[in-house]
């Protein structure tokens, strides 16, 4: 049985680095380093959860291709059941080119892929309603599972007294609350970027977008916002955290990250502030290696990373959730 189980996009990602520029058409250029690594938002976090000990279930769709082979054998070796990732003939495995520079600024190249053929259908609800907590990554990039489709399945996992929680991606097409809507009465937690929030409520500060989307009916608003750390809004508490100072040497998968430290942190059942406070640790970490999940660490490392930063206080909370 998963505690976590998270629904939505993989992705396999072809990444290169540094590179500052472009070469010229039908040329060659060199780059240090290149490298495939699991990514996608509901994979990312998934791995995060996985990777700090939590028993973790991926639910998504890749081609019947190589890059579908690589994910679920890497998945797998990670200890996430991936019992619920499906396998389509009709699609390829969605990837994405990541092309990091010298600051670790990322632009990508993406192929949507197998992640347009997900629909309800492919979800076994009984293996979330055996979980906690009920994790849609991917919202606004899946035309078969978004809007109403997805809305079905949250309101079936709100009933089975599943917590649910919610992370999109950014929509080129400009939809935003036209597809949200029909799903966010049925959110507990969502946890979108600034610049997301912003598209997605028409609103420019924290306080005024949460205050759209507890409209909307999410309970828990948290919202990513880069090197300022995160803003966390609840019927009853509003704090904002300050993210960890750290070497940045690639970005890619640190709203993930954050998501997975936010997930672990309810689990735990901490107060709010040390949930957001972790979220930011493990984003963190990390931006520290190429990739979205090669600088995170295991529980234990987590919690050293935050005794050096904040004290020993974080080995008496992870001893009290028994992590």
């Amino acid at each position: 049985m998963s505690d976590v189980v998270c629904v939505g996009i993989i992705v396999a990602d072809v990444w290169g680095r540094p590179i500052d520029h472009q070469p010229e058409h039908g040329r060659l250029m060199l780059v240090d380093e290149m490298g495939l690594s699991i990514g996608g938002c509901a994979a990312n976090t998934g791995l995060g959860l996985a990777k700090m000990g939590v028993d973790t279930g991926v639910v998504c769709k890749v081609g019947n291709d190589g890059f579908g082979r690589y994910l679920r054998e890497a998945m797998a070796d990670e200890g996430i059941d991936t019992s619920g990732i499906g396998v389509t003939d009709s699609a390829g495995t969605s990837a994405t080119m990541i092309l990091i520079d010298s600051a670790g600024e990322r632009t990508f190249l993406h192929s949507i892929g197998a992640n347009a053929t997900m629909r309800p259908e492919d979800i076994d609800i009984d293996q979330v309603a055996e979980a906690k907590i009920f994790h849609f990554a991917g919202a606004l990039v899946m035309p078969g599972f978004d809007g109403e489709p997805a809305a079905g399945v949250m309101r079936a996992a709100q009933e089975r007294g599943v917590t649910t929680s919610l992370d999109v991606v950014w929509d080129d097409t400009g939809r935003w609350i036209g597809l949200l809507a029909p799903v966010l009465p049925y959110t507990d937690i969502f946890l979108p970027s600034l610049a997301e929030a912003v598209e997605i409520t028409g609103e420019h500060e924290p306080a005024a977008i949460a205050e759209s989307l507890m409209e909307h009916g999410v309970k828990t608003v948290a919202l990513k916002m880069g090197e300022e750390g995160c803003y966390v809004r609840t019927a009853d508490r509003e704090l904002r955290c300050p993210a960890f100072e750290v070497e940045v040497v690639d970005g890619t998968g640190s709203g993930d990250a954050f998501v997975a430290g936010f997930l672990l942190g309810t689990l735990a059942g901490w107060d709010l502030e040390d949930i957001a406070r972790f979220g930011n640790a493990v984003g963190a970490l990390c931006v520290t290696a190429p990739g979205a999940t090669t600088g995170l660490r295991d529980i234990q490392g987590t919690i050293d990373f935050l005794v050096e930063r904040d004290g020993e206080r974080w080995r008496e909370l992870a001893r009290q959730a028994n992590l």
